[in-house]
C-alpha cells in the first residue's frame, strides 16, 4: 500500500496544530481535551515522520548510485535494498494507525456467558467457557469480578456475568461474542455417546458515566429477598436489586448481600448493555462494511466449535482449526485471538485503501 503524501501531510499538520494550541490554551477543559487528542495522535505522527524520512532517503541514494565512484555505488545499492525492505513495513504500520479504529479498543469489558441448547451439559459447558476466560485474563494480568451468576443443577452456569478490568480487554475479547458449540461425551452420559451443546457469549465494552446518559425517570428499581440454600447467609432483608430500563425493557439484577453494592453493579451492567445496543445500531447502519469484517457482533452467529474427541477447536469465521483444545480451554487462546485480530486489521486496511481510490 502506498499512502498518499497529502494524507500524511494532513496528519502531521493536525498534530502540529494541536501542539500549538496546547501551548496557548488557558481553559482547563480545552487543555484536557487537547492533551487527550495529543496522546492519541502522537504515535501516528511519529510513525508518519519516520515514513517520510525513509521516503526522503531514496532520491539521495539514487543520486549516489548514479555517481562514478564504485565504493559509493556499492554502499548506495546496499542501503537501497535495506530501504526497500523497510518501507513496506513502515507503510503498513502507518496504515494500521490511520485505519478506522474501534474507539472502545482499550476499554475494560462486561463478559456474559449463558447456557444454550443442551440442558445440563450446556450449563457445564458455559462454566467451562467462563473458566477459560478467567484463565486467559490471568495470563494478561486482568482482574475478573463476578457481577451475578445463576448456577446449573449439574454444575456450571445457566448464566454468569462478570466485569473484566484491564488495558485492552475489549480489543482482545470482542471477537468472542456469538454462539460457541461443544461436541463431547457428557459426564452424565451412560452410553458413551457424543452430544452437541451450545453456550452464548457476549462481550460488551464497559462504559464511563460520560458516555451514556440514563434518565432516572426511565428506570424502575425493585428490591426483593434473594433466594439461598438456607443457614446464616440467607438474606433476611430485601437487598437484591432488579433494575428495568423502561424504554428498551432491558432488565438486570444483582443479589449480593449489600443493596448499595447491588444497585451499583446492576447499573454498571445496564450501562454496558445500553451502550452495546447503540454500537449494534451503528453496526447495522454499516451493514455492507460489516460483511467483510470478522466481528459482526451477531449474538446468534455460530462462531466456534470445540470438538473434544478430536482435540480440536475451529473458528468458523476465519476457517482456522487448531489441534490444541486441552491447552486452549486452559486459557492458551492467543494464537486464535491474534489470527482474528489480523483478519480484522486486513479488513480495515482494505477499507482504508478503498478510501484512497
Amino acid at each position: 500500500m502506498h499512502l498518499p503524501q497529502a494524507r500524511l501531510d494532513q496528519m502531521l499538520d493536525r498534530f502540529h496544530q494541536v501542539e500549538a494550541r496546547m501551548g496557548a490554551a488557558t481553559d482547563g477543559t480545552e487543555i484536557v481535551k487537547l492533551s487527550k487528542e495529543h496522546a492519541e495522535i502522537k504515535p501516528v505522527a511519529d510513525a508518519v515522520s519516520a515514513l517520510l524520512k525513509a521516503r526522503a532517503e531514496r532520491p539521495e541514494l539514487e543520486e549516489m548510485l548514479a555517481s562514478g565512484d564504485p565504493e559509493l555505488k556499492e554502499m548506495a545499492q546496499d542501503e537501497l535494498q535495506a530501504l526497500d525492505e523497510r518501507l513496506p513495513l513502515l507503510e503498513r504500520e502507518v496504515a494500521l494507525l490511520l485505519a478506522p479504529k474501534d474507539k472502545d479498543e482499550n476499554a475494560s469489558a462486561i463478559l456474559e456467558v449463558r447456557a444454550g441448547t443442551g440442558g445440563d451439559e450446556a450449563a457445564i459447558f458455559a462454566g467451562d467457557l467462563f473458566r477459560m476466560y478467567e484463565r486467559y485474563a490471568s495470563t494478561r494480568g486482568w482482574r475478573v469480578e463476578v457481577e451475578s451468576a445463576s448456577e446449573g443443577e449439574a454444575g456450571g452456569y445457566k448464566e454468569i456475568i462478570a466485569s473484566v478490568t484491564g488495558d485492552g480487554v475489549f480489543g482482545r475479547l470482542k471477537f468472542e461474542s456469538g454462539v460457541h458449540r461443544v461436541q463431547r461425551v457428557p459426564a452424565t452420559e451412560t452410553q458413551g455417546r457424543i452430544h452437541t451443546s451450545a453456550a452464548t457469549v457476549a462481550v460488551l465494552p464497559e462504559v464511563e458515566d460520560v458516555e451514556i446518559d440514563i434518565k432516572d425517570s426511565d428506570l424502575r428499581i425493585d428490591t426483593y429477598r434473594a433466594s439461598g440454600a438456607g443457614g446464616q447467609h440467607v438474606n433476611k432483608t430485601d437487598s437484591a436489586v432488579r433494575i428495568t430500563h423502561l424504554p428498551t425493557n432491558t432488565v438486570v439484577t444483582s443479589s449480593e448481600k449489600s443493596q448499595h453494592q447491588n444497585r451499583a453493579k446492576a447499573m454498571k451492567v445496564l450501562k454496558a448493555r445500553l451502550y452495546d445496543m447503540q454500537r449494534q445500531a451503528l453496526d447495522n447502519a454499516r451493514a455492507d462494511a460489516r460483511k467483510s469484517q470478522v466481528g459482526s457482533g451477531d449474538r446468534s452467529e455460530r462462531i466456534r466449535t470445540y470438538n473434544y474427541p478430536q482435540g480440536r477447536v475451529s473458528d468458523h469465521r476465519i476457517n482456522l482449526t487448531l489441534y490444541n483444545l486441552p491447552k486452549f480451554v486452559e486459557g492458551d487462546m492467543d494464537e486464535l485471538i491474534e489470527a482474528l485480530i489480523g483478519e480484522d486489521q486486513a479488513a480495515r486496511l482494505a477499507a482504508l485503501e478503498e478510501s484512497f481510490a
